[in-house]
């Protein structure tokens, strides 16, 4: 069951005008969609736009409004999906990375690593690139770089080596037997802790989905098309992902880029952002304990000077 996270501490953080327009670039569940349209006036419009055509023509069925417009794209376009709309600038936007619980819960994905299913992972199932084709046919030395760079997967050297063995003898061409090949090539005491498999499929779906790179495409046209007072709110789950959100932010809230030894300022820079909130928004415990899921969610929050 999907179970939207930090979902009054976004929507309150969002919401600056309830008459405006609102984008939600990630409608997975649409909880966060349907919380927001209960908070606006009825003059209002949200925009929301997700890559996986399942989940778009889940929420046409489960919310059926006339001031939502839903899009099936990548919000790596998202100014190119306003232009389409005529929309110039909006009031707010959000963003809920990583995988929904819509898409980790349908086995037949292949996010899990409980359920046997094809090594899918894509988000967008018309895109060509699947986990199949990474575990299969990428080099050994790009899996291990991508289990270390997106998974953070100490053992990736090990899990990569187990890969190259098994794949010599045959496809590997379901979830679970690529978890049992990672629960093999760690050790016992490792196996023991958290499931062995967790930081590889995280890593492989980062890779297929390109979500990293999508991320860092999206915050500067969020940035432009925000109007003065508008807010952006982005929950991330990943300590890569929460890095690049904070190092941009904090650059888009500096005042000044001249050298530390510099006299006066002479770039005549002006911030485009400010920070609503230092530190990110995290769930309580109570959250945590009814949803595990949001354990490591963090929600930075900025408004456009």
């Amino acid at each position: 069951m999907h179970q939207p996270v930090l979902l009054q501490e976004t929507i309150e953080n969002l919401i600056t005008d309830p008459h405006g327009i609102y984008v939600d670039c990630t409608l997975g569940g649409a909880g966060h969609l349907g919380c927001l349209l209960a908070s606006l006036a009825g003059d209002a419009m949200v925009v929301g736009i997700d890559k996986d055509a399942d989940i778009i023509e889940q929420t046409r069925t489960t919310i059926q409004a006339p001031n939502v417009k839903l899009v099936k794209s990548d919000f790596r376009f998202l100014t190119v999906i306003l232009d389409n709309l005529a929309i110039k600038q909006v009031d707010g936007i959000m963003l809920d990375l990583g995988v929904s619980s819509f898409q980790l819960d349908i086995a037949e994905r292949g996010f899990s690593f409980h359920e046997d299913a094809p090594l899918d992972m894509r988000m967008n199932r018309e895109q060509a690139l699947t986990a199949w084709e990474v575990i299969n046919y990428w080099s050994i030395h790009d899996i291990t770089r991508v289990l270390f760079e997106y998974g953070e997967e100490k053992h990736a050297r090990s899990i990569s080596n187990a890969i190259a063995i098994n794949r010599r003898v045959k496809t590997i061409d379901t979830t679970l037997e690529l978890a049992n090949i990672i629960k093999d090539a760690v050790p016992a005491r490792y196996r023991r802790e958290k499931h062995p498999a967790r930081k590889t499929f995280q890593a492989l779906r980062i890779a297929v989905n390109e979500e990293l790179e999508a991320l860092r495409a999206v915050l500067p046209q969020a940035v432009e098309v925000l109007k003065p007072g508008g807010r952006l709110c982005v929950i991330s789950f990943h300590s890569l992902e929460d890095r690049i959100i904070k190092q941009f932010l904090l650059a888009e809230a500096r005042s000044c880029t001249c050298p530390p030894d510099f006299p006066v300022c002479i770039c005549e820079r002006r911030p485009a952002l400010k920070l609503v909130s230092r530190k990110p928004i995290v769930p309580g415990d109570g959250e945590v304990a009814s949803n595990p899921r949001a354990r490591s969610a963090k929600l930075r929050v900025a408004e456009k000077i």
